[in-house]
C-alpha cells in the first residue's frame, strides 16, 4: 500500500479516535508495552546489528527510556485528558472556561537511526495517548531494529491506526507532501528546515527534534572526576551519536591538564589501555555505516591538519566504522570540527579564563540543544541560566535529562520547536481548544447599544481595572 493509500485510510479511524476514552487508550499502551517487552531480546539483538551496541547499553539507552516513557504516560493519562477549567476575565463574568485536549488527527512520525527503538515508538506513546492515528517511516540506516518495530506495531495496533512505511528519502518526501495534522521529526537542523517548508504547504503544525554543538563548561571549582567519569559516557555511548551529546568542552585553564588525564583514564578503564583493546571492546559501539565513519575521521583530519594536538585516540577505520574515542587540544576556530556538529566520539577541550567570554562564544553560535555544567560555584549556574539559551541547561550532571519525563524535552530554533516526553508529548500531539459557556446570568448585556454616558464611564472603568 502506497502513502496516499495508508494516510486515506486514516481518516476514519482519526475521526472514530476523537471519541476514545482514557481507558481505551491506556489499554493501547498497556499492550505496547507488553510487545516491547516480549521481543526484548529481538531488540537487543537488532541493536547490536545495527550499530554494535552492547545489549545493557542498549538496555539503558532504548529500552528503559521507552518503558519508562509508556509507564509514565498511563499512569498520568486520565489526569492529562481531563479538561482544564480557567477563570473568568473582568469582562467575561457570568461565564465558565475550559482548556479541551482534543486529538489532532492524521500524524507522520520521521525518526533517526542513532536511536531507532525509542526514538521512533516515543512520539508514537505520546500521539496515541493524545488520541491520533501514525504513519511512522524510521530510518533506512536501521533495517534490523526497523524489522523489530515494525513486528511490535503489527502486534498491537491495525494498520489503519499506526502504520509502518520503510524506505529512503523519496517514501519520505512522498508522505511529506501529504496534508497531516501533526508532524513529528526527529534529525537534524538542515533536514528539519525541509520537513517544515514542507509542512507550511499544508499548514500542518510540527515537533522538530533536532541537535547542534552542545557546549560543555568546566569551571576550576568543578569536581573533575565527577565531570570526566560523565562527560566520557556522554560522549562515547551510542559512539557519541546522541542529539544531547556533549558536543566540545570550555575547561578553565587551571584545571584543563588534570581534566585531561582523567578523561584518558576513564577512556582506558572502559574500554581498553590500547587502541586495539578499545577496537575489540564489546562495550564500544560503532558508527552507522561508511560515510558516517568517513565524515568524522576527516573532521579529526582536519584539525590535526590546522595544528590541533590529539591527547588521546585519533584512530579511524572507516571500513569497520571505527572511530575511537579521542580528545582533541588546541582546536583552531576555524575548523570544521568547531562549526559543524560532531555527533562521534570526539572531543574537542578549549581553555578559557573569563566565563564571559565563553558566554559570548555560545551566544555567537545557534542555540545548542543542550548545554553542560560542572561547577561547585552558584554564580557559574546562575550566569548561565541568566545569559544564554538552550534547550536544556544541565549541571553536573549529563544526559539524564532525556530519562526526566516531568520536563520537556526540545530545542530552541536551530535545535528544535517544541517539546516531547510526557505530559509535554501529550500537549504536542493535542489541539489545545478553547471552549467557552454562557451563564444563567450575562453582564455583556450591560454594554449592548444604544450607547450612553452610563456605559460609557462602565467601558473607562473596565479598561482600567479590568483583568
Amino acid at each position: 500500500m502506497n502513502a496516499r493509500a495508508v494516510f486515506d485510510s486514516h481518516e476514519k479511524t482519526a475521526l472514530k479516535l476523537r471519541r476514545s476514552t482514557a481507558a481505551e487508550r491506556r489499554t493501547k499502551l498497556a499492550k505496547l508495552l507488553e510487545a516491547i517487552l516480549d521481543r526484548k531480546d529481538a531488540i537487543l539483538s537488532a541493536a547490536q546489528q545495527d550499530l554494535g551496541k552492547h545489549p545493557t547499553e542498549t538496555n539503558l539507552t532504548e529500552v528503559l527510556s521507552l518503558v519508562s516513557e509508556l509507564k509514565h504516560s498511563r499512569s498520568h493519562l486520565k489526569r492529562w485528558m481531563k479538561p482544564h477549567r480557567v477563570g473568568p476575565t473582568l469582562a467575561t463574568l457570568g461565564t465558565t472556561s475550559r482548556i479541551v485536549y482534543q486529538p489532532k488527527g492524521r500524524c507522520l512520525v520521521i525518526s533517526p537511526w542513532n536511536y531507532p527503538l525509542s526514538l521512533a515508538l516515543g512520539p508514537i506513546v505520546s500521539a496515541v495517548a493524545a488520541g491520533n492515528t501514525v504513519i511512522l517511516k524510521p530510518s533506512e540506516f536501521t533495517p534490523h531494529t526497523n524489522g523489530v518495530v515494525k513486528d511490535i506495531i503489527a502486534a498491537v495496533f491495525a494498520p489503519d491506526e499506526v502504520a509502518v512505511l520503510e524506505g529512503a528519502a523519496d517514501v519520505a518526501t512522498e508522505l511529506l507532501a501529504l496534508p497531516f495534522d501533526h508532524i513529528f521529526f526527529t534529525g537534524s537542523p538542515a533536514v528539519g528546515k525541509k520537513v517544515m517548508a514542507a509542512a507550511a504547504a499544508n499548514l500542518a503544525s510540527v515537533t522538530l527534534e533536532l541537535g547542534g554543538k552542545s557546549p560543555v563548561i568546566i569551571d576550576a571549582s568543578a569536581d573533575l572526576n565527577s565531570a570526566a567519569e560523565n562527560i566520557i559516557w556522554g560522549k562515547t555511548v551510542n559512539a557519541g551519536q546522541t542529539c544531547i551529546a556533549p558536543d566540545y568542552a570550555y575547561v578553565h585553564r587551571d584545571v584543563a591538564d588534570q581534566f585531561v588525564e582523567l578523561c584518558k583514564a576513564t577512556i582506558a578503564k572502559r574500554f581498553g589501555v590500547t587502541n586495539e583493546a578499545i577496537r575489540n571492546s564489546a562495550d564500544f559501539p560503532r558508527m552507522i555505516h561508511r560515510r558516517h565513519a568517513e565524515r568524522v575521521a576527516v573532521l579529526i583530519d582536519e584539525a590535526v591538519q590546522a595544528g590541533s594536538q590529539v591527547a588521546c585516540g585519533g584512530v579511524t577505520d572507516t571500513e569497520a566504522r571505527y572511530v575511537a574515542p579521542t580528545l582533541l587540544r588546541n582546536v583552531p576556530a576555524g575548523t570544521q570540527i568547531r562549526k559543524q556538529e560532531i555527533f562521534g566520539p570526539v572531543l574537542p577541550v578549549l581553555t578559557f579564563e573569563s566565563l564571559d567570554a565563553v558566554i559570548e562564544d555560545i551566544n555567537a553560535a545557534p542555540k545548542p540543544l543542550a548545554l553542560y555544567a560542572w561547577t561547585k560555584d552558584s554564580r557559574t549556574v546562575d550566569a548561565l541560566r541568566t545569559n544564554t539559551s538552550s534547550g536544556s541547561l544541565c549541571v553536573n550532571l549529563c544526559l539524564q535529562q532525556f530519562a526526566q519525563h516531568n520536563l520537556p524535552f526540545g530545542g530552541v530554533n536551530t535545535s528544535g520547536i517544541g517539546n516531547a516526553h510526557g505530559f509535554f508529548g501529550f500537549k504536542a500531539f493535542s489541539h489545545e481548544r478553547a471552549m467557552m459557556s454562557a451563564g444563567p446570568v450575562s453582564a455583556l448585556k450591560l454594554l449592548f447599544p444604544p450607547y450612553d454616558a452610563g456605559k460609557r464611564r462602565l467601558s473607562e472603568l473596565l479598561i482600567k481595572y479590568g483583568t
